[in-house]
Formats: structure tokens, C-alpha cells, sequence
């Protein structure tokens, strides 16, 4: 069975930046299991693994514009230290949760002055180029339930 819309995928994946530095793996865990063609992994990811079969295993790189987007500089924003809730805690690297009109948002510091912090929006992995290991396990059809619900469910799925 090929992978195409609507098909359930079992995967194991290994996920490395530019330097070869392992970012995710679910190697030696739980599959990582999706309806295919429903905007559930990357774009460039879906593209590639579209109809492939299972014990196919695939080394490919998807280019940001393909993966998280390219860095967007109106995603940083400065704030006052003043307006967090233990100013002199704020530490770059640090994420928080911020609401905004089209939903919540994970902010990164990225920089911390005396007075201002600086917050970036995007995507921790936006502007990366990213290589997958993909291992496909399994390809099935997704159940009248899953497709109701828009995910996997059972072993590695949604509900367990």
C-alpha cells in the first residue's frame, strides 16, 4: 500500500540540523503515526513520502521554506524586563506563552538588557534546513474515526 492522502503512516524518523546535531528521534520509542496529506507533518516531509511503501527508509532534506518557514524579523519583539513577572529571572533561551488575536504563540528570549527583553516568534526551527532518517513502518487505511477526528488513534495515536 502507497502512501497518499487519507493513508494512516507509522514512522520512525531521526531529525538533524546542518551540523549533524540530532534535534528529535523516536528511534527506541513509539512510532510516530499521522494521517498523510492532512497538513498533520512539514509540507516537504509530506512531499516526500508520498507514495512510498513500508520498510522504505529515506534520507532527505527539506529546505526551510519547505519545513518552518524562513526567520521573520516582525517576529522579534522587545519588551520592557519590567513587564515580566520575575524581571531579573529572564534568561535568553527561556519560552513563554503569549496570546495573541489568531491563537497562542511560544515566544523564545533571545536577548536580555538591563531594561528590555527581546522575544522571537517564530518557529524555534524557522530558517533551518532540516535532514530527515525516516523509517516507514507501516501503511494502512485510516478508520471512519480517525478521519472524523482528523488523527491516529491507538498505539502511538492520539487517544491511548
Amino acid at each position: 500500500m502507497q502512501i497518499q492522502k487519507d493513508k494512516v503512516v507509522s514512522m520512525h524518523y531521526t531529525l538533524k540540523d546542518d551540523n549533524g546535531t540530532i534535534l528529535d528521534s523516536s528511534v527506541g520509542k513509539q512510532t510516530l503515526n499521522y494521517i498523510h496529506g492532512h497538513g498533520n507533518l512539514i509540507p516537504g516531509l509530506e512531499d516526500e513520502l508520498e507514495g512510498k511503501v513500508k520498510e522504505v527508509k529515506l534520507n532527505v532534506t527539506i529546505p526551510p521554506e519547505k519545513a518552518y518557514g524562513l526567520k521573520q524579523e516582525e517576529m522579534l519583539i522587545d519588551l520592557d524586563r519590567s513587564s515580566f513577572e520575575n524581571p531579573e529571572n529572564v534568561q535568553p533561551g527561556m519560552q513563554f506563552q503569549a496570546q495573541f488575536d489568531n491563537g497562542t504563540q511560544l515566544l523564545t528570549v533571545v536577548g536580555v538588557t538591563d531594561d528590555k527583553v527581546k522575544l522571537d516568534g517564530n518557529h524555534p526551527l524557522a530558517g533551518q534546513t532540516l535532514h530527515f532518517d525516516v523509517e516507514i513502518m507501516d501503511v494502512r487505511d485510516a478508520s471512519a474515526e480517525e478521519m472524523n477526528h482528523g488523527h491516529v488513534h491507538g498505539e502511538g495515536g492520539h487517544h491511548h
